[in-house]
């Protein structure tokens, strides 16, 4: 067998768990040189390209533009040109998936296919311009099974490695235990459980459309079914059916990788996460001023940054990871900045921000911004921190509450200054005021805690000399 070696979906960063193909940059049996940029994978933070680190050549191109798939699953086939077709179908069925590969020239590949497997391919029906994976092809080959033998159910027409499994087991009878199959119903294509039901409940499998993989009629399918067949149900399914809107005026948007992520863990969060949220009102008349005084080197959302960073250091409790059953606790104030990008939002940290003046935490803000703008952060750039700002003032939200990014234990949210009346040395005053929203993870943080750390930020609010 020729040198064959994967080319395979990375991991970059501990977190990472998939990635989404977003463009081939090389073409199939077109040999590229070294430094060659070869494609182009998303995850739900960043963008990278990956280059070729040697010269060779991908044989097959197998993931699919625009296609998500995990960490170390096979992308492609590098190997010499004019290797036999048979071959990279054997080494592509042989290949088993490895979690955090490289998506480079690795030097471990699978197991070569036996002697077996390779005679069945070249002794069997299916035809080089037949639509098939390499895997299917194999299995037909063995099962001596022809492409009119086999239903196609995959994209653009392809026969699937499921298509063939499906065809073999129609030769044969389906047995299952402690279910007999009312009349009809052998050839459905159902889930053990649908069938259970369906014979409950004198159903018919051969009248329902299956919503599983490749159709396979489920569970859902069959109590759908069912209370299709209750009263009143024809009139309650056309009320659900009629169109709320004309055709033409929805625009279907497929979810990046970045926007499901972000779906998901923002799930998670609100469901596993017992949320305890503390308000305030703090002025910022007098930072606004020293702001000013000292030529603005930053915004005034930097000189929050470091209000938290120096609030964090007083208040420990709140500067916190929750895992599990353990509560870590930092000495440092690594504080994650929500930023939003057209992918959707992501927060940078800036690490060790107790250490930093407010000039030095504003280039850092900038420069993280741009390159999350632009898809470029590092996972050691987004991954981690100990507490997390956002803050909405500048799209003229005056308050709102956040959701905590996990692990973290607490979120500050920061709305727009506007001008409030407030007592000051029996005064009535009206100056510009913030309205901050605390968010804590009440499974590590107490009431007491939060207040305590809103008490510490809005003395260095409003003391901005201690800045």
């Amino acid at each position: 067998m020729a040198d064959l070696k994967p080319f395979t979906m990375p991991k970059w960063g501990i977190e990472m768990t998939e990635g989404t193909l977003a463009k081939w940059e090389v073409e199939e049996g077109k040999p590229y040189a070294k430094g060659d940029l070869l494609t182009l994978i998303e995850t739900d933070k960043i963008s990278n390209e990956v280059e070729a680190e040697a010269d060779g050549c991908l044989l097959r191109l197998i993931a699919e533009e625009q296609e998500t798939y995990d960490v170390g699953a096979l992308l492609g086939v590098i190997g010499p040109v004019g290797t036999p077709s048979a071959e990279v179908d054997a080494f592509i069925a042989a290949f088993v998936p490895a979690g955090g590969s490289e998506a480079r020239e690795v030097t471990a590949g699978p197991a070569p296919a036996s002697k077996s497997e390779l005679e069945a391919v070249k002794a069997g029906t299916i035809a080089e311009d037949v639509a098939i994976s390499p895997a299917a092809r194999i299995a037909a080959g063995a099962a001596g099974l022809a492409p009119a033998d086999i239903a196609a159910t995959g994209r653009n027409g392809r026969i699937t490695r499921q298509d063939v499994d499906r065809a073999i087991a129609g030769r044969r009878a389906p047995t299952l235990v402690g279910v007999i199959d009312a009349p009809g119903q052998e050839e459905a294509f159902a889930s053990p459980l649908a069938r259970r039901i369906a014979v409950q409940n004198s159903l018919d499998l051969a009248g329902i459309e299956g919503t599983g993989p490749r159709g396979r009629i489920c569970k859902a399918d069959v109590l759908a079914k069912i209370d299709s067949n209750a009263p009143n149900a024809a009139e309650v399914a056309a009320v659900a059916a009629s169109p709320t809107v004309n055709d033409g005026e929805v625009e279907i948007i497929k979810m990046s990788a970045m926007r499901r992520t972000i779906a998901q863990r923002l799930t998670s969060a609100k469901q596993d996460i017992p949320h305890i949220y503390l308000r305030r009102r703090v002025r910022v008349d007098r930072l606004i001023k020293l702001r000013d005084l000292a030529g603005k080197p930053g915004t005034i959302n930097d000189y929050l940054i470091r209000a938290c960073a120096l609030a964090l250091r007083e208040v420990p409790a709140i500067n916190i990871q929750v895992h599990g059953q353990e509560i870590h606790r930092f000495t440092r104030a690594d504080i994650a900045v929500a930023v939003a990008t057209d992918r959707g939002l992501i927060t940078p940290i800036i690490r060790q921000a107790d250490s930093f003046g407010v000039a030095d935490i504003a280039r850092q803000v900038a420069a993280l911004a741009q390159r999350a703008r632009s898809g470029k952060l590092e996972p050691s750039e987004y991954q981690g921190g100990t507490f997390s700002l956002s803050n909405l003032g500048s799209f003229g939200v005056e308050e709102f509450d956040a959701i905590i990014n996990p692990p973290q234990g607490a979120i500050l949210a920061v709305g727009r200054a506007r001008p409030e009346p407030i007592e000051d040395d029996g005064a009535i005053r009206v100056v510009p005021v913030l309205h901050l929203s605390l968010s804590c993870d009440h499974r590590a943080i107490d009431g007491v805690d939060g207040a305590q750390f809103l008490e510490a930020l809005a003395n260095l609010i409003e003391a901005p000399d201690q800045l």
